[in-house]
């Protein structure tokens, strides 16, 4: 199945636009999972919280909700991928707090890092093959033959990314399921997406993972952006006929599926 949410679920923006004004900001995550079958966890690349932090996320969403996690950035930016065995162990410790809830990890490597496909490959080694590994390199020296290799041997998937409704990433397939992050449109109001992107998107994961798992994430949270704009490529998907996760309403939060809706986009890009 799709997967379709965002990165980051606690946003002051969002009060009002999709939280309720009068809805605690601690039962924020109830209604999220109302709406969506997925988040993407930012804290963790700034600061790892206790694992009993993560039990209790766990607890509070339902049992087919995924969390995705990103990969500390003392890993990544400070270390820059040398000696990965205690940091990578330490944020594996951390997050099994949440179980089996627990989705893909998220490796977003420095811009300013060039291409280092032997470091990649030993962090690489330090995660247990169970788990689902994504890796998004931002400097240009990373397409090369030898990245990919060492990825598709690793079983671990390439992030494709967008800016500006334009790729940022070469779309290669490297595993068996598709990682997505979109970080910001062209459409009005900024930095929303128009129906033509996310209709283009959703061709490229059908071309690519018809039949496997894909992950989708908005990281364009100004204003609210993510919310609709994961809202809108879920009522796309659906429209399609995409294999799209549906949340279940779980009687938790204050919302209800049925009114998770978002108003028509504005404007096409």
């Amino acid at each position: 199945m799709w997967r379709i949410g965002t990165s980051g679920w606690q946003y002051a923006d969002w009060r009002g636009r999709f939280y309720p004004s009068g809805l605690g900001q601690n039962r924020w995550l109830e209604h999220y999972v109302e709406c969506f079958s997925t988040v993407e966890l930012n804290v963790t690349f700034y600061r790892l919280p206790k694992p009993d932090t993560f039990g209790q996320w766990a607890r509070r969403v339902p049992p087919d909700f995924l969390f995705a996690a990103k990969m500390s950035r003392y890993l990544t930016h400070v270390k820059r991928l040398v000696d990965p065995a205690e940091p990578v162990a330490r944020f594996l410790a951390a997050t099994a707090g949440l179980g089996n809830r627990l989705g893909p990890v998220l490796l977003q490597l420095p811009p300013n890092l060039p291409a280092a496909p032997d470091r990649l490959d030993a962090v690489l080694a330090e995660i247990p093959d169970r788990m689902r590994v994504v890796v998004e390199p931002r400097h240009a020296s990373w397409w090369s033959k030898e990245v990919r290799d060492v990825l598709v041997r690793r079983g671990a998937a390439l992030c494709w990314s967008d800016r500006r409704a334009r790729p940022v990433a070469p779309l290669w397939r490297t595993a068996d399921f598709g990682y997505l992050r979109l970080h910001e449109g062209r459409a009005r109001p900024w930095p929303r997406y128009g129906q033509r992107s996310l209709d283009t998107w959703l061709g490229r994961l059908t071309h690519e993972f018809s039949s496997q798992d894909c992950f989708v994430y908005f990281n364009n949270d100004q204003h609210g952006a993510a919310i609709e704009d994961a809202l809108a490529m879920t009522r796309r998907a659906i429209h399609l006929g995409c294999p799209v996760f549906r949340p279940r309403a779980t009687g938790q939060g204050e919302a209800n599926t049925r009114e998770c809706a978002v108003r028509d986009l504005t404007q096409e890009d």
